[in-house]
């Protein structure tokens, strides 16, 4: 074998054109040493992911930095700015050490919890990452009552001025324990656009009952839509029979129809302009800010039963085996005949209940989703089956139960015409050329999946080695550890280990569904994206014509939706752990059975049975130990004692603290020994290994 060409600088190889295409980046400017990063995520892992303050080179993604406790003590949070001593890793990663966490600058809003005092009042910040509270001078609470919930607006600060930071209320929100409160924070933290401005909504209310005009006449299908029970708006409705054509034995006409918001949302109206601000509907437990006002998400775009609505509709011919043979898109007028939850259909197929649609329209649809369902599996698209708990909220406004959602073959056949739908979408606009925004989601990178790898050998499951990671090699992991009590975390590790799916102007094809080819098509109610796509379907079939612009201005749309599809789910999940935390709250000081589901090196995070309440144990409740956070393995394990906690390790905690204006949870071992009897027998069989190994106070005969 050749050996390779160094240049002048000793030890090292000469870089190849393949190299510098592979790696553009290696040799960027290194970061100075020392920086103030902003802690820009908290991984479910527990790994506190910062980015430095300011970053301006547009023409490079900031680096990967990953940020480690310090002399400094305290765990930053999400959002703080922290003074870092960097190490620096490779081109793209960095460790970082916490020198001091460092106060706001400037000034900034506060969302808070307004508390009357003698002197004037406080206001008490709502999201953790803020630690003080903040004083509000006599004439400059706006009024606000104790314990009501307020934005705030920091006022300057002077150089060495002792005391609490001062601030003004700027407006008044409600009660903090008032019901659906935990939501209306979410929404402030998150800048989620929630008011719709009155040309709007006189616009969304301005619209006129739909009429056939020049559309197909689609009301003679059975159409149907099926949602969940606490769905607030229908904007999909499916039918299906045998192909009849002989060309097709044991093939199946699926129609998918979806409401042709594109209707009513013209581009350069106010409805457009506020969709696109905020790129999707937001979903809580206790409420939904909609993308389009309700005159149009709850009305004239909701397919609701008996009622004629405006579609846009695609025919579906799919042979035996689930490949698509061929599609139409028409643009139609429909009327649902029926309104179905997912639990009715399932039961309406599984023969337990009656319906006059049974066997007209229900049982055909299970015909189409195994045809659907045999491709899908052939394909090896991504099997994950992760539980998801559902958080019941009473008309006043309290948590009364957490319970896990059914996963039905409903839910499945749903999800199978939908994916079908767009597959059928973005094939027939890359076949025109016209512009459009795609739902891509790129493979994981080299280091995440030997990170997995290295985390899966730990649990007993390794990974397919060797180029080219395909989601088959993930199902082969999750099929094994299948019914096991580790099942929930093997498949947890594998969702970490994915990217962020995100649009894009172009096309890169979807690794977790196995598609070349994908877009979204089929929820234009809640997601902008849809809208764009309609937009582009209806441009190719009015005009006949390829398209031939659009390109820089969708790329901008995609980065935008993207934006605020990450602010959402960042909303929802904050609103969720709140209303968690809530209920909770009524469980302090009791003891719950649950699972080590994270590990850094501040302590564990333990998600319970049943409820899939997830919390946090300090490091110092674990025992006197000092404890090292094993990475590679992904556990703590104490020095001297060898007391170890690995993921998935079964834990007993106690609900020490529920902060329900913070959202935050903690919780304490059961145990109160200087040293953990649940994890001491590891140390124990650890030390005994070792002395049968080496003898007893000797290093004993190498073997």
């Amino acid at each position: 074998m050749p050996k390779p060409k160094h240049s002048k600088r000793k030890g090292r190889p000469r870089r190849t054109k393949s190299d510098r295409h592979t790696h553009p980046q290696k040799h960027a400017a290194a970061l100075p040493e020392i920086v103030v990063l902003e802690v820009t995520a908290i991984t479910e892992e527990g790994e506190v992911v910062g980015t430095p303050i300011p970053w301006r080179d547009e023409r490079r993604r900031p680096p990967h930095i990953i940020i480690h406790a310090g002399r400094a003590g305290d765990a930053p949070a999400l959002g703080q700015h922290v003074l870092c001593r960097l190490r620096r890793v490779n081109h793209r990663h960095y460790t970082a050490t916490v020198v001091r966490l460092l106060p706001e600058a400037g000034p900034q809003r506060i969302l808070g919890v307004y508390r009357s005092t003698p002197g004037g009042g406080l206001i008490e910040p709502v999201s953790r990452k803020m630690k003080e509270s903040w004083m509000v001078m006599p004439g400059m609470d706006a009024g606000a009552e104790s314990g009501e919930l307020v934005l705030g607006e920091s006022l300057p600060h002077r150089r060495g001025e002792a005391g609490l930071r001062r601030a003004r209320v700027g407006e008044r929100l409600g009660r903090m324990d008032a019901p659906r409160a935990a939501s209306l924070v979410a929404i402030h933290l998150h800048d989620i656009p929630f008011d719709f401005p009155c040309a709007a909504v006189s616009e969304a209310e301005a619209a006129t009952a739909p009429t056939l005009e020049s559309r197909a006449d689609l009301r003679d299908i059975p159409l149907i839509t099926i949602d969940g029970e606490d769905a607030r708006d229908f904007d999909d409705a499916v039918w299906a029979e045998p192909d009849a054509h002989k060309d097709n034995p044991g093939g199946w006409h699926l129609v998918v129809a979806i409401a042709d918001v594109a209707h009513y949302v013209t581009p350069g109206s106010v409805l457009d302009a506020e969709a696109m601000k905020r790129g999707n509907s937001v979903y809580f437990p206790d409420r939904v800010v909609p993308m389009l006002p309700e005159a149009l998400s709850a009305g004239l775009c909701s397919l609701m039963p008996g009622e004629d609505r405006h579609c846009l509709a695609v025919h579906l011919w799919i042979d035996a085996e689930g490949h698509t043979l061929r599609s139409q898109f028409v643009r139609g007028l429909m009327r649902s005949r029926a309104r179905m939850t997912y639990e009715q259909v399932q039961s309406i197929a599984d023969q337990h209940m009656e319906h006059p649609l049974a066997d007209s329209v229900v049982r055909p649809l299970y015909g189409a989703f195994a045809v659907l369902e045999r491709e899908r599996q052939k394909r090896g698209a991504l099997e994950l089956d992760l539980r998801e708990y559902r958080i019941k909220i009473s008309p006043e406004g309290k948590v009364t139960a957490i319970f896990p959602r059914l996963r039905l073959d409903s839910h499945r056949l749903i999800e199978a015409f939908m994916i079908a739908a767009n597959v059928a979408a973005a094939q027939w606009l890359l076949e025109r050329t016209m512009p459009a925004i795609y739902r891509v989601h790129e493979p994981p990178g080299l280091e995440r999946t030997n990170d997995l790898r290295l985390l899966l050998e730990h649990l007993g499951y390794p990974l397919s080695k060797g180029e080219g990671i395909r989601p088959s090699h993930f199902n082969k992991v999750i099929r094994k550890a299948k019914d096991r009590p580790e099942s929930d975390l093997v498949q947890n590790a594998i969702l970490r280990s994915q990217t962020q799916a995100y649009y894009s102007h172009e096309n890169k094809g979807h690794f977790g569904l196995a598609l070349t080819q994908y877009t979204h098509f089929t929820s234009p109610i809640r997601r902008y994206s849809d809208l764009v796509v309609h937009r582009a379907l209806i441009a190719v079939m009015t005009s006949g014509k390829r398209g031939r612009r659009g390109g820089e201005t969708l790329a901008s749309v995609g980065e935008h939706i993207s934006m605020t599809e990450r602010r959402a789910m960042l909303a929802e999940r904050d609103a969720a752990d709140r209303y968690r935390v809530a209920y909770m709250a009524a469980h302090l000081g009791e003891s719950f059975s649950g699972v080590v589901t994270g590990v850094n090196e501040f302590g564990l995070f333990v998600t319970l049975s049943g409820t899939g309440v997830t919390g946090f144990v300090p490091v110092r409740a674990l025992g006197s130990d000092f404890f090292h956070h094993d990475k590679k393995r992904a556990a703590l394990v104490g020095r001297r004692g060898g007391a170890r906690f690995d993921l998935g390790l079964k834990i007993t905690v106690r609900v020490r603290e529920a902060n329900t204006m913070t959202g935050s949870l903690l919780f304490e071992p059961e145990w109160r020994e200087a040293e953990p009897p649940a994890v001491r027998e590891h140390g124990d069989k650890r030390r005994k290994d070792r002395h049968e190994k080496h003898g007893r106070g000797g290093r004993g005969k190498r073997r």
